[in-house]
């Protein structure tokens, strides 16, 4: 996370003021960009080559569209994505990627250089979907409403990523600094966000800004990561016949009172403070009605605004069942329950002040198409680069859409391809325009 001192806020915020004349970053509503942000995004939108990169958009609506249902129809459940990948990566190539390739974790990276090299600024979308394997992801169309499980999250952001490579190369737009066109994967539930995890390990493509398409409508400059800890609790014994073997120490009792210790003790701690949530999402284990179970399951997600809070719930989920256990097997059971916590998630928390020149640039030019900006903390792939403290922001996707994540996903091609331009001139803009 980056931070600054008490001292440091009020002198940038001067120097602001004295440079690009505008006293205020946060409007009384929403978010305000300084005048020289502003002022790069119109006079960017006015250049030959970006004026026709936008016109060449609104050309390949028709095209982006069967491009979103090609890949919709290509199943990407978790840890499964690589035939979707291989599709994706073909439709780079067609676009006009410079080079494309396959990394050792599945991620699609395609680059277009920039005149100098000095700097690489990635574009990406997740392939993955939530959905698990044998979902039926065939498109239908009602009106003008596309539905299938994933249209929206996040297959709509990989044919915007193709729209905007096309349309660059078709304009010829040129940028000082490199260009990545990435569909990652892994960044659904238990992927824990393993394709960009990957990217950033030793950040071997030396990626020096980050902007990840994902979520709804334009608007959205997502510049905090919301941290994440998950878990799956094991609760171990012998198993026997409940009659037969009555009085055994049962891993589903156990489980239970472990579930009323941990809410117990984290309800109190999220009752004030930084906002922190706690959620139990799956339990199992069991073989029958007539069998004391030989195993007992459950999944946790714990989330947190506050990296310091998230460790403490932790802290707290963890004293919490080994208390239950001990509690659980001295209440006169015979033998013993054993507990093992198997960490399925990790995902950091982070911050980037609104200063931050990607930030900056991201709000003018949502201000720039009319939307209603909101700064917004979530749990996306920018999370990973935000909390290294390198530049990183998730724009919206465009259009409008619901029931993400259901068998009802829904999106509709409702002033989309300003989602397009409005990620292509983000890009640009960071990347540093030439002509």
């Amino acid at each position: 996370m980056i931070k600054r001192t008490s001292f440091q806020k009020p002198v940038f915020f001067i120097l602001i003021t004295l440079l690009f004349g505008n006293t205020l970053l946060y409007g009384k509503d929403l978010p305000v960009a300084a005048k020289v942000y502003n002022k790069e995004i119109k006079k960017l939108s006015k250049q030959k080559s970006i004026t026709k990169a936008l016109a060449i958009i609104d050309e390949l609506e028709p095209q982006t569209i069967k491009d979103l249902i090609t890949l919709t129809e290509i199943p990407a459940p978790p840890f499964k994505e690589k035939v979707r990948a291989e599709k994706f990566s073909e439709m780079l190539k067609e676009a006009g990627a410079e080079k494309v390739w396959i990394d050792t974790e599945g991620n699609v990276i395609a680059l277009k250089k920039g005149t100098e090299g000095s700097k690489v600024v990635a574009l990406d979308a997740h392939m993955d979907t939530v959905f698990p394997e044998g979902t039926d992801v065939t498109v239908t169309q009602k009106g003008d409403t596309l539905y299938a499980p994933g249209i929206g999250d996040d297959t709509r952001g990989l044919s915007m990523i193709i729209a905007i490579l096309k349309a660059i190369k078709r304009a010829n737009v040129q940028t000082k600094a490199d260009l990545l066109f990435i569909g990652t994967v892994g960044e659904e539930g238990l992927g824990d966000l393993r394709g960009v995890r990957h990217i950033f390990k030793n950040n071997e493509l030396n990626i020096d800004s980050w902007i990840s398409i994902d979520g709804g409508s334009i608007g959205r400059v997502n510049n905090a990561g919301l941290g994440s800890k998950r878990y799956k609790a094991v609760f171990k014994g012998k198993g026997g016949h409940s009659w037969g073997a009555f009085g055994l120490a049962n891993p589903h009792h156990a489980l239970g009172m472990a579930i009323t210790e941990f809410t117990k003790n984290a309800t109190a701690f999220t009752a004030q403070g930084p906002r922190t949530s706690f959620n139990i999402g799956r339990i199992g284990g069991g073989t029958s009605v007539n069998a004391i179970p030989f195993e007992s399951w459950m999944e946790v997600d714990m989330r947190s605004a506050s990296a310091e809070r998230l460790k403490q719930i932790d802290q707290i989920f963890r004293t919490s069942m080994q208390q239950a256990v001990k509690k659980y097997n001295a209440a006169g059971v015979r033998d013993k329950v054993t507990l093992e916590l198997v960490p399925i998630g990790d995902r950091p928390s982070g911050e980037l002040p609104i200063e931050t020149p990607l930030i900056q640039r991201a709000v003018a030019v949502s201000n720039f198409f009319g939307a209603k900006t909101k700064l917004t903390r979530g749990s996306t792939n920018a999370n990973i680069p935000i909390s290294m403290g390198i530049p990183a922001v998730t724009i919206g996707r465009g259009g409008k859409g619901g029931g993400a994540h259901s068998l009802g996903e829904w999106w509709l091609n409702k002033d989309g391809a300003d989602a397009i331009k409005l990620a292509l001139l983000l890009t640009v803009a960071e990347a540093g325009f030439v002509k």
